[in-house]
């Protein structure tokens, strides 16, 4: 559908000064065959291959480029995780990848069923430096790429598709003799640039190879389809996928793998629309690090899938570890809203999600109890978070922080989570209105300590007015004979301490006390209180 129709009535936008007319739509750019379509009834049940690319494209994005320690350690964190499939580097394109890839070649670093894959352009020497630095490898992916849009071959490459055709012919042949007495090493081919290539002309590239190549079950090829540069909704890049996944020859000796970026900040809706497309492998970077804006986010498209109960066949158990390695490796921070990881994804400052989230707690551990399964372990349904965070390593402290925003059911949660006090309902609203006077002054959040001293000096309130009294009657004679009216509305008692809401000449005030005669400290605090004001 074309939204050309003049705004409505209740829209006051009007034309824009930006000169839009200057890009062009993508479906006047490439043509997109659509059939019938059968991504869009389709789930995803099943996690893909997930093939990090962190140690060459990712890399190659950074102003500084990872050392070999640096380097080292990311990919160890990547073999934990449980990653099987990673590329490893660009040989060919410096030194230090090629002393990489010689290092993962000449050591024990690898387990059995982890296959690096190194990155060659389609160049006769280039491709044999890459051959150079993989010797040894019992395993190993071949990655062969060059640019295919009609831009790329006019601009970049000065090449028609019967010159670039023919140069891919003969790189592909070229990689093949190389490996003839290898039989570990298998092919990948990436026609760069994908979404904007006719999809005959991509089709007629990966056929021939898979037929050079002689794929078969046993040693596929992969055909890898990027999405470089993003240039429509997600739902056009489903299209190109499928069509690519209906028509491609030996459907069964190809996997079918997809690259996509982030251009239009629509990279994870373009992997997931490719897997219900029939893509069943997914390149990527943890956290999204990549040229431009990235590459898609390994750790949010795996994550998503275990929000939907299916497993990603990761360990993201501890992800602020994950982070930590690599914003170390890439010497880049990770933003405190990224999904998952972000510092403050799993916190609500907001008084109505607080409540919620509380709530949500509450229920989740009352109903875990009465199934008799470990909270851990039992069903998760709370709102505002769609994962539990102790899956990642969380802990809840960070979920509920208090600032101006906040409310009553924040409040109540840090201070029994904190400090064991479990305030009265009635008295929640109370010590809301005061924290957000104090919240509103310093402009700033306030932690738990600051937020339990702040309780203290409000309702703790001890003075010498009826210190001799020992009980609550006591309290309240000893006031009568000093003329003054006190009656105690509400007095609960909850552990160590004890809350008392009293009338005091006709004003209504909250008093509170830890300890020994709590019952009694709490009502001579309220009248302390009502005395003062």
């Amino acid at each position: 559908m074309t939204l050309t129709a003049p705004s409505p009535a209740w829209n006051p936008q009007r034309p824009g000064p930006m000169p839009h007319h200057r890009y062009r739509p993508f479906q006047d750019r490439v043509t997109v065959p659509v059939g019938e379509r059968s991504w869009p009834a389709a789930l995803i049940e099943r996690a893909p291959l997930w093939v990090p690319v962190d140690l060459r494209d990712g890399n190659q994005a950074l102003a500084e480029p990872m050392d070999t320690p640096r380097k080292r350690r990311f990919l160890d964190l990547l073999v934990a995780t449980g990653f099987k499939e990673i590329e490893v580097g660009y040989p060919s394109a410096s030194r230090t990848d090629f002393d990489f890839v010689r290092h993962l070649a000449t050591g024990d670093v690898l387990p059995d069923d982890v296959t690096p894959v190194v990155f060659t352009p389609a160049r006769r020497d280039l491709i044999e430096r890459t051959f150079d630095a993989i010797a040894g490898l019992p395993r190993a992916v071949v990655h062969l790429y060059i640019a295919t849009s009609p831009v790329w071959r006019r601009t970049v490459l000065g090449r028609d598709r019967a010159e670039v055709r023919a140069t891919v012919r003969e790189a592909a042949g070229h990689m093949a003799r190389l490996a003839q007495d290898a039989p570990g090493i298998r092919f990948q081919f990436s026609p760069e640039t994908f979404n904007l290539t006719e999809p005959d002309y991509v089709l007629e590239l990966c056929d021939e190879l898979t037929e050079l190549w002689d794929a078969s079950p046993d040693r596929p090829v992969t055909h890898n389809l990027p999405a470089t540069v993003e240039i429509a909704t997600p739902n056009v890049y489903a299209d190109q996928i499928e069509y690519m996944h209906r028509h491609l020859a030996r459907r069964d000796s190809v996997i079918l793998s997809v690259h996509p970026h982030n251009d239009r900040g629509t990279g994870v809706a373009c992997a997931e629309l490719a897997v219900l497309a029939g893509a069943e492998r997914v390149e990527g970077c943890l956290f999204g690090n990549g040229e431009r804006t990235g590459n898609v986010d390994l750790v949010t498209l795996a994550l998503n899938l275990y929000a939907q109960g299916v497993d990603p066949m990761l360990d993201f158990r501890d992800i602020d570890a994950v982070r930590e390695v690599v914003e170390h490796c890439n010497r880049l921070p990770v933003h405190a809203r990224h999904p998952y990881v972000g510092d403050l994804v799993h916190t609500a400052f907001s008084g109505t999600h607080q409540d919620a989230i509380s709530k949500g707690l509450a229920e989740h551990a009352r109903a875990a109890a009465e199934s008799g399964v470990p909270a851990g372990l039992a069903p998760w349904s709370v709102p505002y978070l769609p994962v539990d965070p102790a899956d990642l390593g969380r802990s809840y402290e960070a979920v509920i922080r208090v600032n101006s925003q906040s409310g009553k059911g924040g409040v109540a949660y840090l201070l029994r989570t904190h400090h064991g006090l479990d305030l009265p309902p009635a008295m929640r609203p109370d010590f809301s209105r005061v924290v957000q006077d104090a919240t509103d002054d310093s402009g700033r959040e306030m932690t738990a300590k600051e937020l339990y001293d702040l309780f203290l000096a409000t309702y703790v309130v001890e003075g010498p007015a009826a210190r001799t009294a020992g009980s609550v009657p006591e309290v309240l004679n000893a006031h009568a004979e000093q003329g003054r009216s006190v009656e105690v509305l509400e007095l609960t008692v909850d552990g160590p301490a004890a809350y008392a809401r009293c009338r005091v000449d006709g004003v209504t005030v909250w008093g509170a006390a830890e300890g020994p005669d709590a019952e009694v400290r709490a009502v001579r605090s309220a009248v302390n209180r009502a005395v003062r004001r």
